[in-house]
């Protein structure tokens, strides 16, 4: 009888035979994965070789042609719209507004009253003057009335000391008579003499006084300020019972708008460039007016004016044209771009501006030549014409350009071509 070790556990018999489960579970999955594996390498093996891909079909493209035309070279300016006449409308006086005469925004004719000042104040200063007026004249008629006597004073002095020339010869009459009739002619000539200046005197005041006077009725005007010019008249800056100075900010603003002045800058080149064609006269006779909204104005404009100096920081000079202006529809402060017909360039080279792509301030085509292969050139451009765009450099007529499908193509791709409807002869 074998006894049993006391410190030994028995082994579990369940234990056991779930042990051997899971181990031959797992080497059925390794025999099912090697069996996946070595599927697919034998599949790699005897998979065929692929066909060699065939040349790309070519990519349809729109071309057109470039073509020759006379294109006018037009030129197109930023402008400012100002009036012809812009008058600051101020006080000449001090004093409180009573009364606003016109409508902000209207159109005043020259003459017709726009503000009216408290008058009083003036009116009392013009009565003061004329007072003084009458005062000095009637000082210079009683200077006058003193020469007149002064004057009578030397004939008679005068007389005498004629009369006693002889007799004191014949001593019929004292030296000494003789002596005092002569003193008393120096005495008269010297009182006709200060009569004389004191006239001339009251005469200076009179003609002082008049001068206050005139002030006075010149300052009593300024009470009504009128307009100027015919024109538009602005908005006003002060309200009634606000006191005006002539140190004060304009009152209103009232500008002649017909015809209205377009401003606008060229270049130093552009203008030493149409002296030499004639002179602003010459290639400003018809100059349009695209506005704001992109619709051109109905009138067309007249070269005016030119600054008369250049400016030294950017080389441009100011350029002034007048454009009608009926009913007064353009205004003052508008902004639009002057266009202008600079010339007229013979037989050059045009093409579609879509054609043309610009890269890092260069221009480039797509240029299919022979085969239908397509050639990517750098080209300089002109003046645009519409939609065309002037070739300097770079392209000839009858050649073709690619005008659409750009972005599916690169140098050296053929193309299947076909000529576009609306570029068909650079048209």
């Amino acid at each position: 009888m074998q006894l049993s070790d006391p410190h030994k556990r028995p082994r579990s018999t369940a234990a056991t035979s779930s042990k051997f489960r899971y181990r031959a579970e797992f080497y059925r999955l390794l025999r099912f994965l090697f069996a996946g594996a070595v599927a697919v390498s034998l599949t790699n093996c005897h998979r065929p070789d692929p066909v060699a891909a065939g040349p790309p079909a070519p990519v349809d493209v729109e071309v057109a042609q470039v073509a020759a035309r006379d294109v006018p070279i037009v030129k197109e300016w930023i402008g400012t719209l100002d009036g012809r006449v812009n008058a600051g409308i101020r006080g000449q006086v001090t004093g409180y507004l009573l009364r606003q005469a016109y409508r902000e925004g209207s159109f005043v004719r020259r003459g017709d009253p726009l503000f009216e000042i408290d008058a009083r104040p003036f009116e009392a200063a013009l009565n003061e003057a004329k007072g003084r007026l009458a005062q000095v004249e009637s000082g210079v008629q009683q200077a006058a009335g003193n020469l007149a006597q002064s004057q009578a004073r030397l004939g008679k002095a005068e007389l005498d000391v004629k009369r006693y020339t002889p007799l004191v010869k014949s001593r019929a009459i004292s030296q000494e008579e003789m002596d005092n009739a002569v003193q008393s002619r120096l005495e008269a000539q010297a009182g006709v003499e200060a009569s004389r200046a004191g006239t001339e005197t009251a005469k200076a005041s009179v003609v002082a006084a008049k001068a206050a006077v005139y002030d006075a009725e010149v300052k009593l005007g300024f009470t009504r300020i009128a307009s100027p010019i015919d024109g538009i008249a602005g908005l006003a800056t002060i309200q009634v019972g606000d006191l005006v100075t002539p140190a004060g900010a304009p009152l209103t603003t009232v500008s002649t708008v017909n015809p209205i002045k377009a401003y606008f800058t060229i270049s130093e080149q552009e203008y030493l460039a149409q002296q030499r064609a004639g002179g602003g006269n010459q290639w400003a006779k018809n100059l349009e007016l695209v506005l704001s909204d992109g619709s051109v104005y109905a009138h067309k404009g007249t070269f005016f004016m030119a600054d008369r100096q250049v400016d030294v920081g950017t080389g441009a000079l100011r350029i002034a044209a007048l454009f009608p202006n009926p009913g007064n529809v353009l205004r003052p402060g508008q902004y639009g771009r002057v266009r202008a017909v600079m010339g007229v360039r013979k037989g050059a080279a045009v093409v579609a501006q879509r054609a043309v792509t610009e890269l890092q301030g260069s221009y480039q085509v797509a240029l299919v030549g022979d085969g239908n292969k397509v050639t990517i050139r750098t080209v300089r451009m002109g003046e645009r014409s519409g939609s065309m765009w002037v070739v300097e450099e770079g392209l000839r007529p009858g050649e073709r350009v690619i005008v659409e499908g750009l972005q599916k193509v690169r140098s050296g791709v053929v193309v299947n071509p076909r000529m576009s409807a609306a570029d068909a002869g650079g048209k």
